[in-house]
């Protein structure tokens, strides 16, 4: 646009100093030059020629300069008759466009002439001439190329020039500027014809033409997508039928013999099989068989079409099919975690388990069976499932079971699983884990030198799910200390790593790290709890922020606080306390508080806690510790009187034996021993208890009537039997519970205990007890009893029918007391 005004701003100038006559007008000056379109570097030369007869020179001292863009050139001048010619050599035009003006200096500086220069390369040759045949109605035949590189700065223009041998017909087609491409109607070529192509570019520094192709059109043809069906081959094992139909627009290529390209890859596989296979000169008709396969797997597969040398197909859409199955190969890798059940003598089994390199599953349905036998149709099975792990039971001395791979095929044959126990042993430590990428963990370990030590186990699991199927291992060699870990792994979620040590005799100890993919900052902080405060000191608590909440290995907790002043204090707390104390606190002052908490992958700040520390209360506390102190003393002065009392008092105090007669013995009723009974649980009488008070009391030798009534109204002379008697209802002044001591019975003997046998039977008198003698005894309701020393008395109460029948043997009176019965004394008992 500049170079336009310059040259219009030349001619006017020129126009306007010119010598203007009626009959001629004239410019004053003319520039010449020898192309004006010369190649981009190359030199330039040009003349400027002016009248002598120029207002602008005549009569004045003068000087020409040559201008190209803002660059001043020198020229050389010369003078003739009638003009002053000035040249300019310019050794390398290096502006692809640019105005060349020749100046006039004298009185005034003006443009006398001028002229554009426009630089730039000759046309490259056209390269990569291609056509395709496009066979789909309508048919055309569509021809590219590529124009070069090198960019030419100059308008350069194509045609496309076609040449058909069996017609002699050429043609012509001229494109628009800066297009490559161009569209063969179906009337300029024969589908069966050979023609020959090229294509001519010119511009105003040359013309060239590219290497001319020679084609027959139907073998440029790109055929549409192939129709696949996928079968597997019956009675051959590893082969499926790929059976393939062209579209039916182009089904009429059928009938010549094109050539195939077939890829494959099993359904579990993220990549197609690096080389395709060709099938070379089929037709139609003839389906394809592709072996050598896995059996029992299922597989996809594409293919692509095309004739003779013409461009492939797209491939196909994608089909399925499953060749035919067989029995499972090779073995399986396999982890085993024990824990002994010692109460039923048992072990606790968890099975893991996941295909070697070797493994063949060679069918659909695998399932997965755990037996005690090696033969498979031994009874011994203990676990059958479609996942990978198996947990059960076996009895302690179980040393190995056998893991198979089933189909409807068959079976596998059997892996050996030996049962190794878990040992105290621990040879790892120092586990770390460090991301790889995207996918990968590196896991690394130290381990101690052990002559038993024959490798190593990784496991890894997600924390946040609980599936057992989900666990993951690799097992190495005892010399590696490092492994890289494979698996799809989630960003901030927590996975659980460990190593285990293996020993020719069991598994040792474990160590286990929580590790992360990639790490962020927590997505929660725990709230700040005051836990309690005395004189400056505050402890502040908080809860443990929940595992799927964390996003990363905790590495600190810090609590940031200050005053109304706005000092601010940080106080770090390791991430297993989860506790810290803030110390010099003014009691003045209210503060406030926040808690960081940080990973690997960001912080997180929480809420804002505002708390004030109480003054600290001396006297209060003086007398809180004077009244402890008191009650401490008391305390110890009690307890060391309780240990040095008679504490078998202490304990009857407290706990009273209950007597039952039902397990007594009189042979340990004396008046010593049984003051204060002790239960003696080595007797070898069953369940042996003694009564808490027994009285005794001699009569004489006959005991009359007489001598009854005075025995009841004198209690002087029965000092022993009134105490035992006491608050029986039958007594002036009863008083039911006053009585400190209430004895179940007294027993009356006609002379001392130590006397011998008497001849007449013992008298037993009844008394009160707070347990009833026999069950359908009624409180307060005395029956008549027979008293066994005078055989005539009724001694309980009144009573009509209480005389005992003459002649009664009196033994047979012991029927009626069951429970007295027991205290009957015979003469080796006495002894």
């Amino acid at each position: 646009m500049i170079s336009m005004w310059l040259s219009v701003i030349v001619m006017l100038v020129a126009f306007v100093n010119g010598a203007r006559n009626e009959d001629d007008v004239e410019p004053c000056a003319k520039v010449q030059t020898d192309s004006s379109v010369v190649p981009l570097g190359s030199p330039v030369r040009a003349t400027c020629v002016i009248r002598k007869t120029c207002p602008l020179v005549v009569g004045q001292t003068f000087h020409i300069e040559w201008r190209l863009g803002e660059h001043l050139f020198p020229g050389n001048l010369s003078a003739n008759e009638s003009s002053i010619v000035s040249e300019v050599f310019i050794p390398s035009f290096n502006h692809t466009r640019s105005f060349l003006a020749c100046w006039v200096r004298a009185s005034t500086v003006q443009v006398v002439g001028g002229v554009e220069i426009r630089a730039g390369y000759p046309p490259e040759a056209p390269q990569n001439t291609s056509c395709q045949t496009n066979l789909t109605t309508p048919n055309t035949l569509t021809c590219s190329w590529d124009p070069g590189q090198q960019e030419t700065h100059l308008l350069t223009k194509y045609s496309l020039h076609t040449e058909i041998w069996d017609t002699n017909e050429n043609f012509t087609y001229k494109l628009p500027a800066g297009v490559h491409r161009y569209i063969i109607p179906r009337t300029g070529f024969g589908l069966f014809s050979d023609m020959k192509i090229y294509v001519k570019a010119v511009n105003e520094l040359g013309e060239t033409t590219s290497e001319p192709i020679i084609l027959e059109p139907v073998s440029a043809a790109k055929l549409d997508p192939l129709i696949l069906k996928i079968q597997a081959v019956p009675r051959r094992y590893g082969c499926l039928q790929l059976s393939w139909s062209l579209s039916q627009q182009q089904a009429w290529m059928g009938e010549f013999r094109l050539n195939l390209e077939v890829r494959l890859k099993t359904a579990d596989s993220p990549d197609w099989s690096a080389q395709p296979i060709l099938v070379n000169q089929v037709k139609q008709a003839k389906a394809v068989d592709q072996c050598r396969l896995r059996p029992g797997t299922q597989y996809l597969a594409q293919i692509r079409v095309r004739y003779q040398q013409s461009p492939w197909s797209e491939w196909s859409r994608r089909q399925s099919g499953v060749t035919l199955e067989t029995a499972p190969t090779g073995r399986l890798d396999s982890w085993t975690k024990v824990s002994g059940d010692h109460l039923h003598k048992q072990l606790n089994i968890q099975l893991f388990w996941k295909p070697s390199k070797q493994f063949r599953a060679n069918g659909q349905n695998v399932s997965y069976i755990v037996s005690g036998k090696k033969l498979p149709a031994a009874n011994g099975k203990v676990c059958s499932t479609k996942g990978n792990y198996c947990t059960f039971q076996l009895p302690e001395r179980a040393k190995k079971v056998y893991l198979r791979a089933v189909n409807a095929a068959g079976r596998s044959r059997p892996t050996e699983v030996r049962i190794y126990r878990p040992k105290d042993r621990a040879v790892v430590s120092g586990v770390s884990v460090i991301p790889q990428d995207d996918r990968s963990l590196l896991v690394q370990w130290k381990s101690l030198v052990s002559s038993t030590l024959t490798g190593f186990v990784v496991e890894w699991r997600p924390l946040l799910k609980t599936d057992l199927s989900l666990t993951q291992f690799e097992i190495t060699d005892r010399n590696k200390t490092s492994l890289v870990i494979t698996g799809s792994f989630e960003p901030y979620k927590p996975y659980g790593i460990s190593v285990y040590p293996r020993f020719k005799d069991g598994i040792g100890l474990p160590q286990t790290v929580n590790a992360y993919l990639r790490q962020k900052a927590p997505s929660m902080v725990p709230k700040i709890q005051i836990k309690k405060s005395w004189q400056s000191h505050v402890e502040l608590t908080w809860d443990e922020i929940p595992l799927d909440q964390r996003n990363g290995n905790i590495q600190s907790y810090k609590v940031f606080y200050c005053d109304k002043q706005g000092t601010i204090n940080v106080v770090g707390a390791e991430p297993e306390e989860r506790r810290v104390v803030l110390k010099g606190l003014n009691t003045e002052s209210v503060y406030e508080a926040f808690m960081m908490v940080s990973t690997s992958g960001g912080s997180s700040k929480g809420s804002t806690i505002r708390f004030k520390i109480e003054p600290f209360d001396a006297v209060a506390v003086v007398t809180f510790s004077t009244v402890l102190g008191v009650g401490m003393s008391f305390l110890l002065i009690i307890v060391v009187m309780t240990c040095f009392s008679n504490q078998k008092r202490l304990k009857l105090h407290f706990w009273p034996a209950v007597p039952d007669p039902a397990n007594s013995s009189i042979k340990r009723w004396t008046s010593e021993s049984t003051q204060d009974s002790h239960l003696d649980w080595d007797n070898e009488e069953p369940n042996p208890m003694y009564l808490s008070h027994l009285s005794f009391l001699e009569f004489p030798a006959k005991l009359s009537k007489k001598d009854d009534d005075a025995w009841l109204s004198n209690a002087e002379d029965t000092s022993d039997l009134g105490e035992s008697i006491c608050g029986s209802p039958f007594l002036p002044g009863y008083s039911g519970s006053n009585c400190d001591s209430v004895p179940y019975a007294t027993v009356t003997f006609s002379g001392p205990c130590d006397s011998p046998t008497p001849k007449d039977p013992h008298a037993y008198l009844r008394s009160e007890s707070t347990q009833p003698l026999l069950e359908t005894e009624e409180s307060f309701t005395p029956k008549c009893y027979q008293n066994m020393a005078t055989d005539k008395q009724c001694f309980f109460g009144p009573c009509h029918d209480c005389v005992p029948e003459k002649g009664t043997d009196p033994r047979i009176l012991w029927d009626d007391f069951p429970f007295l019965r027991a205290l009957a004394l015979n003469d080796s008992q006495i002894d």
